[in-house]
């Protein structure tokens, strides 16, 4: 018989063996994703002691970091992977308000303008008063950090939605407001229905799902026989897949639920079921209703985290939308059968709750720090006559010492369309799209126009902003400059790179996880 370990002594066996500060709840995730065998049920659980040996050695910090340096090269700067840090240190507090792709963690903001994610780090290059400016804002990221250290800021972004996006995460908010309408919104959305049938065929459905997936998929053992070679997933799923349609489409006709999606009229109708669709409209037209413009916001990037998450299509495509998806399927995420969401009230409610929290969280860490938020084209923009508009302290400041340097990540040629990822918020909400404007955007591929058009467009935003920067200024630029683009982009902008640090990028949510690199470079004047 092998050894077994109760999740507790499995917990100091991997202390005392490994030297790694786990939890019950880390050994119950390698249970529940199939990592290691299970033995036994709740209040019994036991797990193979040879099983997490060879998990935590094949995650050994140092194998780890050898893995990933073969792979990408040994001039790979391990300290930036940041590899210490859980999920949820990496998506703490207003960080999560609402998913965005492309966006850099936290900690690597911190570490350039703060240090103290690192000890043995001796190069500060910003310091508490210092205004920052970030010409690629996306959803805020160095700007929220900034705050946190005492550092002004200054974003500007071409998308209005990325906007907003940001300036939710730095808001003040009237706590008792915010809380008195996401209460309303709550009990209004749950009291509204414009199918009766909806609710009942989804029970069932439920009811069904679960038993079918027991039988067929019962957790852990699947997915441990699927990591172990034991089971050909794509055949076994292909089957137990069209096993459970006929008896879906069966329900869906018995309870006369609308499947089908309208692809011919906008984002809405295309990637929503019906019943979705109407919740949504119904709670955009109350929001609509709120007095305090704060209160509003802030509720309207509930109700758009909610629907991102409420489109017809599969987990595992969420990220980037194939086809949509109306009836149940095998899930890859999941490792079982999953249906589509037939209504918003479960996800408005959990989102608005834990939006809450974050933005309390953070109010408690933010400083008093200035920030303007711009939504402009980088290339053009008049940051100065901007900031005088949106701040007048942060103006005043501006004045006398100028902006201190940049630390931004530019778009990467032909990768993502910034506009498209956030497309239903556009049809929901109205704001204008300025697709046109996007540097590097996906749809124009990575083709040598394609590149030159890039090279063109960073320069033209650095010799803008150059324009507003102190004369001892530092830029830092986060990249994956496969092309090598930037040693042309600086010397257009006339700046030199004097330093460049290459980071592994860990925790990627794609299902392509094959080792990735990024480039921080550190950018100066000529001069």
């Amino acid at each position: 018989m092998e050894d077994l370990l109760s999740i507790n002594q499995a917990c100091d066996f991997v202390r005392t063996f490994f030297s790694r500060n786990v939890t019950p709840s880390n050994i119950s995730y390698l249970v529940q994703y199939g990592r290691v065998r299970k033995f036994g049920n709740n209040g019994s659980t036991q797990v193979v002691k040879i099983d997490l040996m060879d998990y935590y050695n094949s995650t050994n910090v140092r194998s780890r970091e050898k893995y990933w340096k073969d792979k990408l090269g040994h001039d790979l700067n391990w300290a930036l992977s940041f590899e210490q840090f859980k999920e949820y240190e990496t998506t703490k507090h207003v960080h999560r308000l609402h998913p965005y792709k492309g966006k850099f963690i936290p900690q690597l903001v911190e570490y350039f303008l703060d240090g103290h994610v690192d000890k043995f780090k001796k190069n500060i290059y910003f310091k508490q008063g210092d205004i920052l400016l970030d010409p690629f804002m996306g959803s805020g990221t160095t700007l929220v950090q900034s705050n946190e250290l005492g550092i002004h800021s200054v974003g500007v972004d071409v998308s209005r939605f990325n906007c907003m996006i940001a300036e939710t995460k730095l808001l003040d908010y009237d706590f008792n407001d915010v809380e008195r309408q996401i209460n309303k919104m709550k009990l209004l959305i749950n009291n509204y229905e414009t199918d009766k049938n909806i609710m009942p065929f989804e029970n069932t459905l439920l009811r069904e799902l679960t038993i079918f997936n027991n039988d067929n998929f019962p957790s852990p053992e699947y997915k441990y026989k699927f990591a172990t070679k034991e089971i050909n997933e794509k055949n076994y799923s292909a089957e137990k897949e069209k096993e459970l349609l006929k008896r879906y489409l069966d329900l869906a006709k018995k309870y006369e639920i609308e499947l089908n999606t309208q692809s011919s009229d906008g984002f809405l109708n295309k990637w929503y079921i019906k019943n979705v669709k109407n919740e949504i409209g119904f709670v955009f037209n109350q929001i609509k209703k709120i007095n305090n413009i704060k209160t509003k916001k802030i509720l309207a990037v509930i109700l758009s985290r909610t629907i991102r998450s409420c489109r017809a299509t599969t987990h595992s495509d969420l990220a980037t939308l194939k086809e949509p998806q109306t009836t149940t399927y095998y899930c890859w995420k999941h490792k079982k059968i999953c249906k589509p969401i037939f209504s918003i009230k479960s996800w408005f409610n959990r989102y608005a709750d834990d939006t809450l929290d974050r933005i309390k969280t953070y109010d408690e860490l933010k400083k008093n720090s200035h920030c303007a938020i711009i939504p402009s084209d980088s290339r053009t923009v008049d940051i100065a006559e901007e900031i005088s508009r949106r701040n007048k302290k942060l103006y005043q400041l501006f004045k006398k010492q100028k902006i201190k340097g940049i630390f931004s990540s530019p778009p990467y040629v032909g990768q993502i369309d910034y506009h498209e990822q956030h497309a239903y918020a556009y049809d929901l909400f109205g704001f204008k799209r300025q697709d046109q404007l996007e540097i590097g955007p996906l749809f124009k591929g990575k083709g040598t126009e394609a590149r030159n058009s890039y090279i063109e467009g960073i320069s033209d935003v650095l010799n803008n902003c150059r324009k507003y920067l102190s004369s001892d200024y530092d830029v830092f630029l986060v990249a994956n400059d496969k092309y090598n683009m930037y040693p042309e982009i600086a010397r257009r902008s006339g700046m030199k790179i004097i330093n460049q640090f290459k980071r592994p990028v860990l925790n990627r949510t794609e299902r392509d996880k094959s080792p990735y690199s990024e480039i921080i470079f550190h950018i100066k004047n000529i001069g």
